[in-house]
């Protein structure tokens, strides 16, 4: 859409989109589930919403420049939400879902957040059990109806709100209109908190011009079409997944279809049919898992089909990048693509055009997979300090093993250390009352990752691993842990993988099996059990397990592979702040949390 090179704020997109903009092909802006069947918000009725909605909150009398934190699963009440927070010149401050009380209640404090929207009862409870600790928090508004909390007149629900903006707009028919010239573009539209895998969370301040510059610069990037459907999953709370699926999204005049839940992903794929989706790569994981599976139930004759045609595709698309051919191997594509992976295209619902991954690490093996079954998935990286994309691969210029080329409108730079360095508009403007780790990142107008990477010859850009994730073994090698768990995102019988190994000896590891298969082949093969602990004890499972790690360390250095591992009967959660909400593992809290695991896998070599 090239007038969104006008819209110098998300409110003036907003106007655009609800006044301006006549929609080609997609007459809806969004789609949600009701009574199970996805039904359409038109324009009109996204631009209604939002206007009664913000004017409710200025009868409460919410102004510019003051915050609103937002917890909530995704849905079309969060859109509303943002907008109308954000054209009172307002601020939100988006919270995951999955927090704890505590972990909110610094949030809330920190932020000096004025009020609260909370999807349900639930999240609503953790509020009530810390609201007397928050002092500046002076209203909570429920998205979901709920039963009333008798004489507190500082609760409300979302439709209330709206019935006191409709109240409002009689006596002020113009305001909301007015309201939407309130933002500059270098006025702060959010402040998002990284979960962290060490310390507290810290506030990043993006402006609106951070986030639209990140957006423009992924429509040049990415071909984005008004004719796309979105299925969105992914936390709202995430930069990753609003400045994608929602203001790239709707900037491009596309239309964003809400998951459900990712439990019912694949029912969603089907009934959306979506063109684009963003996901991380635990989502792929699943879905190879479902797929190995599935065709291991098959009989043999079918199986060698299925590799066979994998095999074939994986050889094709090889050949094609090198902008060869082969008369007799795209015979063979062709009849791959028919017995095989047409079929499994379907259960995304036939018409997906490309993934974009983010988050994390996508390992190489998967993506090589999926292109082999005609389903492409395309590699980013960024951070929530860049809104967030700094590198993305093209769906017509993609390398594996890669995060693609650097965005348009920024530059990169390697330190003399491998850390990656960036400049330019995306780029936050500090971390909220944090000045100490503002200064630790931001230098002479460039941020400081924390990444460690390197281009090669053709401009993609590698990540080896976190600068602070590198460790080194007591034999004095130098480790980079991520690409190794990666290798096996694949495995059969492996969920979760952690890495041992900073002044160790040597590497070992904290292994969470994959127990729904673990169970499968216990099953198959007599091993009795009554719970997970019975299976990671028993030998022939360890033994089952150390088979399948011995064939993924190949292609590893001697002093890469891990020589020792043990097994756990659970894996790790966000609940017991194991795991970020963005699925990262926070080393420190595994490692003190495993102590005496670690060191009864090192014991035996102490001197």
């Amino acid at each position: 859409m090239p007038l969104l090179k006008e819209c110098k704020t998300i409110p003036e997109l907003f106007d655009f989109l609800t006044t301006d903009y006549r929609p080609k092909s997609n007459s809806f802006i969004m789609k949600y589930k009701v009574d199970g069947k996805y039904i359409g918000i038109t324009y009109e009725e996204f631009r209604e919403e939002t206007e009664i909605f913000s004017l409710g909150l200025t009868s409460l009398g919410f102004k510019k420049d003051e915050k609103i934190s937002i917890i909530s699963e995704n849905r079309p009440e969060w859109i509303y939400s943002d907008m109308a927070i954000l054209i009172l010149g307002g601020l939100d401050v988006p919270l995951y879902p999955s927090l704890t009380a505590e972990s909110i209640e610094f949030i809330l404090n920190n932020s000096d957040s004025k009020g609260i929207i909370v999807s349900t009862k639930f999240q609503l409870n953790k509020i009530l059990k810390i609201r007397k600790k928050c002092k500046s928090l002076e209203f909570i508004i429920v998205l979901n109806e709920f039963d009333r909390i008798e004489d507190d007149s500082s609760i409300f629900t979302f439709k209330e709100i709206q019935e006191k903006g409709k109240e409002f707009r009689l006596k002020h028919p113009t305001l909301f209109a007015e309201s939407i010239q309130l933002a500059d573009e270098n006025d702060l539209c959010t402040i998002i908190y990284t979960s962290g895998t060490t310390g507290e969370p810290k506030g990043v301040m993006l402006t609106h011009k951070n986030i639209l510059a990140n957006s423009k610069a992924a429509l040049e990037v990415l071909p984005i079409k008004d004719t796309d459907i979105w299925l969105s999953f992914l936390p709202l709370s995430h930069i990753f997944e609003r400045m994608t699926s929602y203001y790239t999204g709707f900037a491009s005049g596309g239309t964003m279809c809400f998951a459900e839940s990712i439990e019912k992903i694949s029912t969603n794929l089907l009934e959306v049919r979506p063109t684009l989706m963003t996901s991380v790569p635990r989502l792929f994981e699943r879905m190879y898992a479902r797929i190995i599976k599935k065709v291991e139930s098959q009989p043999k004759k079918k199986q060698k089909i299925f590799y066979w045609a994998v095999n074939v595709n994986k050889q094709y698309y090889d050949l094609k990048k090198q902008e060869k051919s082969s008369f007799i191997l795209n015979v063979k594509h062709k009849l791959a693509d028919k017995l095989v992976c047409e079929k499994l295209r379907k259960f995304t619902g036939g018409r997906l055009r490309f993934f974009v991954s983010g988050g994390a690490a996508l390992p190489r093996e998967l993506a090589e997979f999926f292109e082999a079954i005609g389903i492409l998935i395309v590699e980013g990286y960024g951070l929530t300090e860049s809104s967030p994309v700094i590198a993305a691969n093209k769906p017509d210029d993609y390398q594996f093993g890669s995060v693609g080329k650097i965005m348009p409108n920024l530059e990169v730079k390697i330190a003399y250390d491998g850390e990656i360095l960036v400049k330019g508009p995306s780029i936050m403007k500090g971390y909220y009352k944090n000045k100490k780790e503002t200064d630790k990142v931001l230098k002479d107008g460039w941020l400081y990752t924390g990444d460690i990477g390197v281009f090669d010859a053709r401009g993609f850009l590698m990540i080896t691993d976190r600068k602070k994730h590198l460790f080194k073994t007591s034999g004095g090698k130098y480790i980079a842990p991520t690409p190794i768990e990666n290798l096996f995102a694949t495995s059969k019988y492996i969920d979760q993988f952690v890495v041992i190994g900073d002044r160790r000896m040597f590497i070992s590891a904290l292994v969470v099996p994959d127990f729904e298969a673990i169970k499968e082949y216990a099953d198959t093969n007599n091993i009795r059990y009554k719970e997970n602990k019975d299976l990671i004890v028993n030998d022939e499972i360890y033994k089952l397990i150390e088979k399948d790690m011995v064939k993924f360390q190949k292609q590893l250095a001697n002093f890469e592979r891990v020589r020792k591992f043990v097994l756990l009967d659970k894996p790790f959660t966000i609940e017991n702040g194991e795991i970020t909400p963005s699925l990262k593992i926070k080393r420190k809290v595994v490692e003190q949390r495993y102590e005496k695991l670690i060191d009864s896998m090192y014991a035996a070599h102490k001197i």
